[in-house]
């Protein structure tokens, strides 16, 4: 029960630190920290000799069975260390670890950044500092473009960056929920269906869509919940385009929480986009009701905020009302 309690105070702690404090301490961010380890062993099990199809796939497959392990089992060994030490340890460490693992405000604020130099008509300056947060070419990008890429980006990544890991913390502790970032860190550097990832990638982009199948679709409906509250949204809106659009992805999951937030503003998303020089078409989403506006930036991580606070909020209250129960 006392570990039920932690993890709830953990998960509530390390939201309230994350919408406080941002992003501090990146260098030990796990997301860093996975990242660095992807690539070394991406450069390790390519090697330098020519592999076919299936090699690539194996040696992809190798690359995530050591980085799910390492990023469950090091967190489940440091922790119980510090059980054993006294359980207020544990506490602390799990707290400093939900507030690392989670991106609201750092989402938020990298969004804030493209706005403030997208208001003040530097498209070049935007261009460069959108092409930070999205994997796409942004280099043709005009405003409009560069504000749609923003508020896709803040819909799609509140799911991976705050839904998921919260989910996965409220069932597991920080051990799961660094296991979800470490699945997210694979799929956002190998899930590309280009020459080079079209193999070695796939197993950590399959496993991805997986993991993130339930939290996906929570972080869509809480999107629509979320547009109740402001004027300036449309909750029957967001609730229809969710319902109708929520496919109208080559992911399975990316567009659960776009389509609601395109629903939510009136405003169209997805089409055609360019990644590493090559154009990729997609279905756009929404309804262009009105065009896409820098304000919309704004608009797109109030409903992130709000969304990801009701969730946090509800997963404590199931928490608690478990450890009430037990």
């Amino acid at each position: 029960m006392k570990l039920l309690l932690f993890t709830c105070i953990s998960l509530a702690a390390g939201y309230v630190l994350d919408l406080a404090l941002g992003e501090r301490l990146s260098a030990i961010c796990p997301a860093v920290l996975f990242g660095k380890l992807i690539a070394a062993l991406e450069r390790l099990l390519r090697g330098k000799r020519e592999l076919t199809g299936e090699q690539l796939r194996r040696r992809g497959a190798a690359l995530v069975i050591v980085v799910c392990s390492v990023a469950f089992l090091i967190p489940l060994g440091i922790l119980i260390a510090c059980w054993l030490v006294t359980p207020y340890l544990y506490l602390v460490v799990s707290i400093f670890w939900c507030y690392q693992i989670l991106a609201t405000r750092g989402l938020r604020d990298a969004g804030m950044e493209v706005y403030k130099v997208l208001v003040k008509g530097d498209i070049e300056e935007s261009r460069k500092a959108v092409g930070m947060i999205v994997g796409r070419d942004t280099d043709q990008l005009d405003e409009e473009g560069i504000a749609k890429a923003t508020v896709e980006t803040i819909a799609e990544n509140a799911s991976d960056g705050s839904i998921v890991p919260m989910f996965y913390f409220a069932i597991g502790g920080a051990p799961l929920s660094m296991l979800s970032k470490a699945i997210n860190t694979m799929d956002s550097m190998l899930g590309y269906k280009n020459e080079r990832y079209i193999d070695f990638g796939r197993v950590a982009a399959k496993l991805d869509d997986v993991a993130n199948y339930v939290p996906a679709r929570l972080a869509g409906l809480f999107f629509v919940i979320a547009a109740i509250f402001p004027k300036w949204a449309s909750a029957w809106r967001a609730f229809k385009v969710w319902r109708r659009d929520r496919r109208k992805s080559p992911s399975p999951n990316s567009a659960q929480s776009e389509s609601a937030v395109a629903g939510a503003l009136g405003i169209e998303l997805l089409g055609d986009a360019v990644y590493f020089g090559e154009l990729h078409h997609k279905e756009t989403i929404g309804d262009p009701i009105r065009p896409i506006e820098p304000d919309d930036i704004i608009r797109a991580s109030r409903l992130m905020f709000i969304a990801c606070s009701i969730f946090c909020a509800l997963l404590v209250c199931i928490e608690l009302e478990a450890v009430l129960l037990f």
